[in-house]
């Protein structure tokens, strides 16, 4: 019998996928603007978007795309800690984090918020000596432990009193970066022990016992759509801060799912009929309840479905140029500007498009003049380690016994076999929260 064109399998995904081809960018793209979209209700008009109210609180669109967001950075950061050493690995995740992430603190603490310092109070005066000031807020958020003040010179607080924002903070996107950065050092450590290499299946087992703590937390709680796991437990790590033990739960799964998918991807089938259920699957879980236990592994499989199956042309977006990021670390301090400013009389719509608009434009800011040099940077090597390789490199070489030619016919080196790593390919890019 003839499979049918429609909800056949196309393959796995170790056979169909391509970093040079894949619509990742795009996926991406979308989630961050997501954010943006979902944080338009809670800055500017004083509630959470619908999706809240209509998942039975379990959820909203900015939350469901941050899932999207570790989900995609599983499958990545973990195909690089397997390809790259411990050292390069750490190097390019500082890379892809850490100069975007200061570029935007040091353009909202200070540039945007003394320009509404100064259009809240006719000048500047105050703001730069203020016990909460700006170089409080730097020095407190940039190694993403988030710390020290939110607000910058009450800047935020006005805006509050004035009933024109609905959030105490500059930048509260910024929130899930260290739960990032903790899942790197996560996969870090299990690159260097050897274990994505060798015990891969650790991963998956990881990922089963979170979502077991899932399941259990889910039975206890209240209702079938209410919110499970407590909330308000936290753990102090150095450097890191406080993290919720809840969002280390739920988002480690997350990555966890999409390291899973990185490691067995030759065992993960692109099946149309299969992206289908998923997403049945994650509409009535949505609606009636068990996201957390089910909906997150029917979401995890229609990102990686919609990244092979989407046409060619969206595959080009973020090709050359990565605006995701900066839209997702711009995006809630452009909108509580914004809000500050009485945007909302233009409506949500107008609001919304004033708002990506503006976001845009700092992203593509960032992204020129900030991430790309820094990626340049890549494959750089300090001096000593470059010198120290070039005294291992010729003490290897002088010791080495010369070899004789090959006869014509005559045995030559057997070539890698199948899939082996030459090291010959480079890295694909990595993927931002």
């Amino acid at each position: 019998m003839r499979t049918s064109s429609l909800l056949r399998s196309r393959g796995t995904l170790a056979e169909l996928f391509s970093s040079r081809a894949n619509s990742f960018g795009l996926l991406r793209l979308l989630m961050a603007s997501a954010v943006v979209v979902s944080h338009v209700y809670p800055l500017a008009v004083g509630h959470l978007d619908p999706l809240w109210k209509h998942s039975g609180m379990q959820t909203d669109l900015g939350k469901l795309a941050v899932i999207g967001f570790f989900v995609t950075s599983g499958f990545m950061i973990t195909g690089s800690g397997r390809r790259t050493s411990i050292g390069r690995y750490s190097w390019h995740r500082a890379l892809r984090i850490l100069p975007g992430l200061w570029g935007s603190l040091i353009i909202s603490a200070l540039v945007i918020m003394p320009l509404l310092y100064h259009w809240q109070h006719g000048s500047l005066n105050g703001f730069w000596n203020h016990p909460a000031g700006p170089w409080f807020y730097l020095k407190g958020t940039w190694d993403t432990s988030l710390s020290g003040g939110w607000d910058v010179s009450g800047v935020i607080r006005e805006g509050i009193n004035r009933g024109t924002n609905h959030d105490q903070s500059v930048n509260g996107a910024l929130w899930s970066l260290k739960y990032e950065i903790l899942c790197y050092i996560v996969v870090g450590l299990l690159a260097a022990g050897g274990v994505l290499r060798h015990a891969r299946r650790f991963v998956p087992l990881a990922a089963l016992a979170l979502w077991l703590v899932i399941v259990n937390d889910w039975l206890d709680a209240t209702g079938w759509r209410g919110i499970p796991g407590d909330q308000n437990t936290y753990v102090n790590l150095p450097v890191l801060g406080g993290f919720s033990t809840h969002f280390i739960v739920h988002l480690g799964f997350a990555f966890l799912l999409g390291a899973t998918v990185q490691l067995y991807k030759e065992r993960i089938p692109i099946h149309d009929g299969l992206a289908l259920l998923s997403l049945l699957v994650l509409a009535a879980t949505l609606h009636w309840g068990g996201l957390f236990t089910i909906g997150y592994p029917a979401f995890t499989y229609l990102v990686f479905w919609l990244a092979i199956r989407l046409p060619r042309p969206f595959q080009r977006f973020g090709r050359k140029r990565d605006f995701s990021y900066g839209i997702y670390i711009y995006g809630f301090t452009v909108e509580q500007s914004l809000a500050m400013l009485g945007f909302i009389k233009y409506g949500k719509l107008g609001f919304l498009a004033c708002a990506l608009g503006a976001t845009v434009v700092l992203a593509a800011f960032s992204w020129y003049v900030v991430e790309s040099p820094a990626m340049r940077l890549k494959d750089w090597t300090p001096w000593p380690v470059r010198r120290l390789k070039a005294r291992q490199a010729a003490t290897a070489s002088a010791g080495a016994p010369v070899s004789a030619p090959v006869a014509e016919g005559g045995d030559r080196p057997a070539a890698p076999a199948p899939g082996a790593d030459t090291q010959q390919s480079k890295p694909a890019p990595s993927v931002r929260a």
